[in-house]
């Protein structure tokens, strides 16, 4: 009887199993122009998962998490870092300031969170924000400000002229910083003269910097990892939970959202593979999180704002202020056409819908449901910014529910109203709406199914 058949000959080809794809991840993306409320979405599914990775943006996010009535912050670290079960993970596609990473983790120290740099994973593959990136992302502002009488409205956070810096092959990332310093040194001093070549007021105190760049390097070395691998460990490893907090929203998206106002990164599906180096095959749960009216920080579009009592009034209830720069946020009606056109894009598995609650005290509420020229409905959502100030909206008006819904905890607590307007914006857009939110704690998500 010959052996060719026993696995041990290694000339004998055995069928692989073909459906071992590894573990699913979760994806939780903002559906409109950020601020949706990803932050309690996140947290609410951190609680049961293993992994909570980071894939796009920096510190330009901001997302809070109530927890037992104390509120914290984040803006770099994945706001699964609360729970002392999860691991997070700060992907390639991540650019990362270290002076503002261990700021935040110290601030939330201070708060009580714990333990924090023994479950923080960093990809040496991300890129480094400097100091002088965050000037720099001041100046263009101003120049912006200067030349054509209006500015993109950035974080000042330096994540563009970071990206900028990859996009042009001349970043520095993390696996530079902890390797041979004094190459890394030489590197640094040439990127920061490129940058004043371009710049003429920029002074940067290259010695102060490389000694505080040092510094944190070896704080960051513990927590280091080549991600790829690590993500891929993770993925076909025994039975894990890994979930993907996206930052920013499909609006702000660099390739898809309202150019030039728009984030410097994909906020959209595709980060999270770029962003991780994971294979969209292990992509699982697509949550697009998006509030029961429209926000939008800064400048650009926003055919649905309401520059008038209702808007204000959307502002205060909702005490809409941006966590990452303060601003107040503009506010109007639901638009499903950009819901739908994020879901386009993105592929939503279910949808979570938040702070229903500050519709509550309305007469009557509307949802924008198309986008008019000339008295002519357009088929899509406009590339074109001078043509998406010219649209005129198309409204279905729902009459208020005029009672409190913050304590409703399940579906059958809300007011039937409440319910219409829910159910119609489901059906408009086709995906189902797995949470809606009637507060800021954990307790106020009402889970559907």
């Amino acid at each position: 009887m010959s052996s060719t058949n026993s696995p041990s000959n290694p000339t004998q080809g055995l069928k692989r199993p073909r459906n071992d794809t590894g573990n699913k991840v979760t994806v939780v993306l903002g559906a409109q122009w950020g601020d949706e409320g990803k932050g309690k979405v996140v947290d609410l599914l951190a609680t049961q998962s293993d992994l909570v990775c980071r894939c796009q943006g920096g510190n330009n996010a901001g997302h809070t998490v109530v927890v037992e009535g104390t509120e914290y912050d984040f803006h770099l670290l994945p706001s699964g870092i609360i729970n002392p079960k999860s691991i997070c993970v700060i992907g390639n596609g991540v650019v990362i300031h270290l002076p503002g990473l261990f700021e935040e983790a110290e601030k939330n120290e201070k708060k009580g969170l714990k333990g924090w740099e023994k479950r923080l994973i960093v990809s040496d593959r991300a890129h480094l924000v400097f100091d002088f990136h965050q000037v720099v992302d001041g100046i263009q502002e101003t120049q912006r400000q200067a030349t054509e009488g209006k500015i993109i409205g950035t974080t000042k956070k330096g994540i563009g002229p970071t990206y900028t810096s990859k996009a042009s092959r001349i970043g520095l990332r993390v696996c530079d910083l902890l390797g041979d310093f004094k190459e890394f040194s030489t590197k640094f001093k040439n990127l920061v003269a490129q940058y004043q070549s371009m710049y003429s007021s920029l002074t940067v105190d290259t010695d102060t910097q490389l000694k505080k760049l040092k510094e944190y390097g070896e704080r960051l070395r513990p927590m280091v990892r080549d991600g790829v691998y690590y993500m891929y460990e993770a993925l076909h490893g025994p039975p894990k939970k890994i979930l993907v907090e996206g930052a920013n929203a499909a609006l702000l998206d660099i390739d898809f959202g309202t150019y030039p106002f728009v984030t410097s990164s994909n906020c959209t599906v595709g980060g999270a593979c770029t962003g991780l180096g994971i294979p969209p095959l292990n992509i699982g749960e697509v949550y697009g999180v998006s509030k029961a009216y429209t926000t939008r920080v800064g400048i650009g579009a926003f055919p649905t704002e309401q520059l008038n009592a209702t808007g204000e009034l959307l502002q205060t209830r909702g005490h809409e202020v941006g966590v990452t720069t303060g601003r107040k946020r503009r506010c109007g009606w639901l638009d499903l056409v950009i819901l739908r056109y994020a879901h386009m894009i993105n592929g939503f598995t279910a949808i979570a819908l938040t702070k229903l609650d500050i519709l509550d005290v309305l007469d009557e509420i509307k949802v924008g449901v198309a986008y008019k020229i000339n008295g002519k409905r357009i088929p899509h959502f406009p590339a074109n910014m001078e043509l998406l100030h010219k649209v005129e909206v198309e409204y279905e008006t729902f009459p208020g529910w005029k009672s409190d819904t913050s304590a409703a905890r399940k579906w059958n607590d809300l007011p039937q109203k409440a319910q219409n307007y829910i159910r119609f914006v489901e059906n408009h857009i086709g995906v189902p709406i797995k949470w809606v939110g009637v507060g800021k704690s954990r307790e106020c998500m009402i889970q559907m199914f």
